[in-house]
Order: structure tokens, then sequence, then C-alpha cells
């Protein structure tokens, strides 16, 4: 062999050493890393997902801990960070693909990664993975969040194949797990039940949680989920991962356990009847998925999840809030000027910011006096309002109260002018009856004419009333028949429907960034991080019995900030007005009362609660959350709001036993306070001429109250009790 070919030779060597060396690939965050690591084959796995280690030297070190038993298939240990289907790997794919020529194999190996370093605390890692045979690309993406340990996936998929491919599957992310045991925290809903909670271990098979919905998309199943590491986590102890899909329209969660030590979680949109025929050239966008590890338990997952909301995803999350008085427990659909104006005195009354007017307020032809008419019909109802609702805007103003307003703009009664005008702008299967929810049918957002009816329909409202303060934006039916009649795919329909509504969305926030808009759909279970993107807030329930509400506060809470979740005081239960208001103030305040009904203790508690939530309420919305007590397994719950500089803390407590019980209420123990500072406990929020039993001079340790504890002395006397926590 010559000089010259032996120099050849070493060096075609070299490039292929080069070629076949393992790449790693971290996604850091300030305590976390997800490790993501080619092999021979230059497929790219997911290694790695938990606290960082002192040496990042040693991550490369990881796959090859990860032998191959002997005997083992190597598909069903191969960790594959996206998988696609078609090829060897037989488990439940992210990605399925119908090429250009009608074969469904798709093989993904790593081509390139690419880093942007967006800000101080956001990072963009972007992993291109490619089909060697066809000319077709997945860009896997993700955002690290620095301090708050969040991270966010989705995938773009685009080809550039001799004609269109079709996407039968499309998630936005896989997650490969390993422990010794995995357990699913989920939620179910129905309507005045929203967010009920179960856990469970997942064993052999796929456990799946979907919608099929089309809108409305938690009414059965919640897109927010928490998942331990070998054993339940606690409050405070345990691996878990929490995460959520943002996606507003049908999603699927899948969980799959294999070869005994891992789970995969796949997230993403919900492929039922939603093949998506992808042009050449064109750029797929998947929703974003949202999740975070936490290796102290569910509590220190929660507050990952709100602080990275507060600051990136819910509009206008570091803001502030108005307290509303709505009309709707008041008047129903019965009112007319004289009325409303009685209650925008009684909101100046009561010291609430806004006064807001309810459904009922539009219609002539079809005057909407009841559910069954005038919805689509945006104009003020004459009857009712003889002076339309800009002069109910303006004597808002002149007594100091803000007015804000209800719509629901997707939906439309079949008798209404706009549904006799615009039959084709409606959702529905042709020659097939029509299936009616709650009298409604439902918009075709995917349509532009009706995307530019709702977006006017908002606009509107502004000429109306240029100083309108807030908007409660209710979506109260489901998609049945789904069928566009001006969609050639049909299989798009799904995805096209929540692309208009974000359309719509995009530019009524464009042109109003700093209005508060409500998120409501038949009482709550419509809420995820991609439409709090746009709305302020959002509606947990109908069900504002107090008692019940502690569990469905609670259980929110696990995924989304106080201050994104609207709170009632309403004529529901059978409870006194300071255990409804002490619940309420566990997120967003809001009453629903006849004010001038209240008994003359009941309004003065009323009017000084307001006051008191206006001092604390900044704490509450923006402050750390503990929960302290579960309301599942203890007579008394407890949750816990701590400002950032641990000088101030805000402590709900309240009495849950359904049954009188004797025995021992032992101290509750606080969290998030500084062990080395010294604290005052003060009782607020008393109802008139009673009497705390705390002691609001007594002086106490933060290591004293989070080791020890401390007594609120809630009983079945005292059933609810609020404590301001002050530094010394």
């Amino acid at each position: 062999m010559s000089k010259k070919q032996l120099h050849l030779f070493l060096l075609s060597m070299t490039l292929c050493a080069s070629t076949y060396a393992q790449k790693t690939i971290e996604i850091a965050t300030k305590h976390n890393v997800l490790i993501l690591e080619t092999d021979q084959d230059q497929s790219l796995l997911s290694t790695y997902l938990g606290k960082k280690l002192a040496n990042s030297d040693e991550y490369p070190g990881i796959q090859k801990l990860d032998k191959y038993k002997p005997g083992s298939d190597d598909l069903f240990n191969k960790r594959e960070a996206y998988i696609a289907s078609g090829s060897v790997n037989l488990l439940e794919p992210a990605l399925s693909v119908t090429h250009a020529d009608g074969n469904k194999s798709t093989v993904l190996t790593f081509s390139e990664v690419k880093t942007e370093q967006l800000d101080q605390n956001r990072k963009l890692t972007s992993v291109v993975l490619k089909d060697a045979k066809y000319n077709f690309r997945v860009t896997l993406k993700y955002l690290a969040y620095y301090n708050e340990n969040v991270i966010e996936q989705w995938t773009e998929i685009t080809h550039q194949e001799k004609g269109s491919v079709v996407l039968n599957k499309y998630a936005s992310a896989n997650l490969t797990l390993s422990g010794k045991k995995f357990f699913l925290k989920s939620h179910y809903s129905g309507a005045t039940r929203e967010m009920r909670s179960e856990e469970q271990q997942l064993l052999h098979g796929i456990k799946t949680i979907d919608s099929k919905l089309g809108t409305r998309t938690n009414l059965l199943h919640s897109s927010s989920f928490m998942l331990s590491i070998d054993q339940p986590a606690t409050e405070d102890l345990g691996e878990v991962i929490a995460g959520s899909l943002e996606w507003t329209g049908n999603f699927k969660l899948e969980y799959e356990t294999f070869d005994e030590y891992y789970v995969r979680v796949t997230a993403g949109i919900n492929n039922f009847s939603a093949n998506y025929t992808l042009k050449s050239g064109e750029n797929f966008v998947t929703p974003r998925f949202v999740y975070t590890y936490a290796n102290n338990g569910k509590g220190e997952a929660s507050r990952n999840l709100q602080n990275w909301a507060r600051t990136y995803q819910l509009a206008d999350g570091k803001g502030e809030r108005s307290t509303i008085l709505n009309n709707w427990e008041t008047t129903y659909f019965d009112f007319n000027d004289e009325k409303l104006n009685d209650l925008t005195k009684d909101t100046k009354k009561l010291g609430v910011d806004v006064f807001l007017l309810d459904d009922g307020w539009f219609g002539n032809k079809y005057p909407r006096n009841g559910p069954t008419s005038g919805l689509g019909d945006w104009q003020y109802n004459k009857q009712k309002l003889k002076n339309g609702i800009s002069t109910l805007g303006k004597e808002a103003t002149a007594k100091s109260v803000k007015f804000g307003i209800w719509i629901e703009p997707e939906m439309v009664n079949p008798k209404s002018e706009l549904y006799e005008k615009h039959p084709n702008w409606v959702i529905r299967q042709p020659e097939r009856k029509e299936y009616y929810m709650r009298n409604q049918l439902v918009l075709d957002l995917s349509n532009p004419k009706v995307q530019d009816f709702v977006y006017q329909t908002v606009e509107d409202l502004f000429k109306e009333v240029p100083e309108l303060a807030f908007i409660k934006w209710d979506c109260n039916s489901l998609i049945y028949n789904a069928h566009s009649p001006t969609l050639k795919n049909q299989d798009h329909f799904y995805l096209e429907y929540i692309r208009g509504l974000n359309s719509v969305l995009e530019r009524i926030r464009k042109k109003y960034p700093k209005t508060p808009m409500m998120l409501c759909a038949g009482g709550g279970s419509r809420v995820d991080y991609a439409a709090l993107k746009y709305f302020t807030e959002f509606w947990p329930s109908d069900n504002t019995n107090p008692y019940d509400r502690i569990f469905i506060q609670w259980e929110y809470s696990y995924y989304f900030p106080s201050i994104a979740v609207d709170n009632h005081i309403t004529d529901m239960g059978k409870q006194p007005i300071k255990f409804k208001t002490d619940v309420a103030m566990m997120g967003k305040l809001g009453y629903d009362v006849r004010v001038n009904e209240l008994s003359k203790n009941d309004l003065l508690f009323s009017q000084n609660a307001v006051q008191t939530y206006n001092g604390f309420k900044d704490i509450v919305w923006h402050g750390q959350q503990y929960r302290l007590q579960d309301p599942y397994e203890n007579k008394i719950a407890s949750i816990a709001y701590v400002d950032d500089a641990k000088n101030q803390a805000v402590i709900f407590n309240y009495y849950v036993a359904t049954l009188f019980t004797n025995g021992v209420i032992l101290p509750i123990k606080l969290k998030g306070l500084d062990p080395a500072k010294k604290y005052k406990i003060e009782e607020i929020n008393l109802y008139p001429n009673t009497k705390s039993p705390i002691d609001k001079d007594k002086v106490y340790s933060g290591d004293f109250l989070m080791k020890v504890g401390f007594n609120p002395e809630v009983n079945s006397n005292r059933t609810s009790v609020v404590l301001k926590v002050q530094a010394q």
C-alpha cells in the first residue's frame, strides 16, 4: 500500500469514526436536564431526564450503562426521542406517515442540532432528524426555561417529496422515563363535577386519555397530568413529571409501559378523524407540550408550572385582576335598564371593580329571553335596554365602576337571524338531523367569513362601549356531526377549527392586548395553556358550592396559578357567607349575589372582605403556593401563598369533615418561610362582632412554624380561618 493509499485509508476511517461518534445533547434548566444521544445507527435516543449532574462530562456514560439484556429485542430497549412507525419499532409511535408513493415506513436518523440563546433565561434547541430514503424532515424543538425548570417541546414536520404526504399521527413529544413503577395522577370531569382526581399504577399495555369533543376539551378528561416514578409522589417527596398539552382541541395522551423498567409518554393532537395532508414544502407545527421534572414532590412541580405560566404563558400573568359583581344569579334573563342601574350601584356599594352584564342582553327578532333563541344576534335588545349598552357603560363609569359583558360568539341558536341568513356557517353533517346541545349549534370557525364575524362581534362591542373593561367568553356546546361546508378535506376539520379560533383570538389580542377576558364553557372544563395565551383567567365550574369548590380549586392548583382561577360567591350552598368568601379568596375573587338582599352584617362583612382581599391579593396571585394539608385525607384543608421575599404569607384553612368528629386536631406545618426570620400570625377576614382566639402578638421563628407548625383552631364551629403571616 502506497503512502497516498494509506493516507486515504486512514482519512476514511477517521471520517467513519466521526460519522458514528456518539452525539450528546443537553437540554438543561437550573436544576434539571434532559439528555439526548445518538447511537451507532445515528438514531436519536432519550437517555436521561432528571437532576443535573455536577460534571456534565459524565452524561455520555449514561447510554453505556443502559445495556441491552441477552436475548431481548432492540426495539423494546431503544429509547428513541421521537418514534416513527413502519420500520423495526413496534411500540406506539409519535409519528405515522403515508409517503407520496404510498409507503408507510419512516426511519428517522440524526442530522444536526442547533441552539439559540433567546435571552438569559430561555434557550431553544432544535434537533433535525431525516429519513434517508425520503426527502422528509422532522425537527424536534426544545425550549428550556432555566429558572423555572420547565421545558416546552414541539415538532415541526416538512418534506420535499414529489407529491403530498399524509400525516396519520403527529404527536408533539415522546418522553421516555425509567423506573421500577409508575403512578399516573389524572383528572376526569363532568358538568358541576370538574377535575375529579384519580391516581393509579400504570401496568401493562397503554393507558390513553383523550378528547374527541372538538372543543371544551376538558369536559371528560384533562390534558394535564402528573406522573410519579417508583412510588406515588407526595406533596413534598418523590420524583414526578407534571405535564400539560397546549391545545384547545382534541388531544391524546398515551402512557405505554415496556421492558419492565420504562414508560413512554406520547402527547399531542388526537389523530382521530384527522389525517393531515401535508403539501411539499409546507411546514406542519404541532402544539407545544409543557412539562417539568421535580424530585421534591408534586408541590415543587406545581410551583414550576405556575411560575412559568405567570411569566411566559398566561395573558398578563404578572399583572392585576379585577373583582367582579355578575348579574346572572341575581336576574338571569329577566332584567331592564332600571335593574341593571341598581346593580351598578350595588357594585359600587360592595366595593368591587367591575359590573358584568351576563347572558340575555341581545336579540330583537328573536329576543334572548331564554336559552332557546337569539344566540348569534349580537345587537342589544331594544325592549330590555332602551338606552343601549353604551349608556350602561357610561353610567357605570360615572359611578366609578367598570363595565364588562358576556358573549358566546362561537355558538348559534337555530332560532336566530344569524342562522336564517347563514345556514352554511354552521357545523353539521349534510342531510342528517341536527343535534343540539343546550339548544345550540357550533359556528364553523374553519370558515374565514365566520372568523371575521366573530372578530367583528367583539369589535362592535368596543365601538358601543369604548371603556369596556371585561369580557366573559362562553362556549356551551360540543361539536356534534362534525363537518365544514367550506373545507375540501374534512380530515382537516378539527385542526382548522382550532386554527380559526386562535386566529380570531390573535386578532383580538393584537387590537385589545390589555382587556381581561374570562374563558368559560358550560361551567368549567375548558382550560389549557394555549387558550390562556389569550385569556387572563378561566371559570373552573358552575358548581359554586364552596365545599365542592375546595376540591375543584385544589385540583386545578396542581397546574394553573391562582391568578387565573375565577372564584365567585353565590347563593349555592348553605354555608355562611364567611365560609363562601374565604373559599373564593383562594384565587380571583368575584360575586354573583343579590347585594340588596344581604343582611346588614353580611353586607358589612362583604364590604370589609373586599378591602381585606385587596390588601393581600398580590400574595395569592403572584406568591409561591404551598398545599399544606390535603382535604381528601384530613378534617382540615390548608393552603398557603408566600411572597418571594418570604416576608408575608396568607393561609386558607377550611373544615371539610362531613361528619361530626371528636379528637385532637394537630398543628399544621407551614412551608416556604425563612427559618431564620421571626413571624407574627394574625387572623383576618373576621365576621363582624367575632373575636379571634389567635394571639396576634406572639412571635414565632420560621423554623418553629415549619417544623412544629401552628394550629389555626378550625373546627365545626370555626369552619374557615384565614391567617396573615408577617415577618418582624
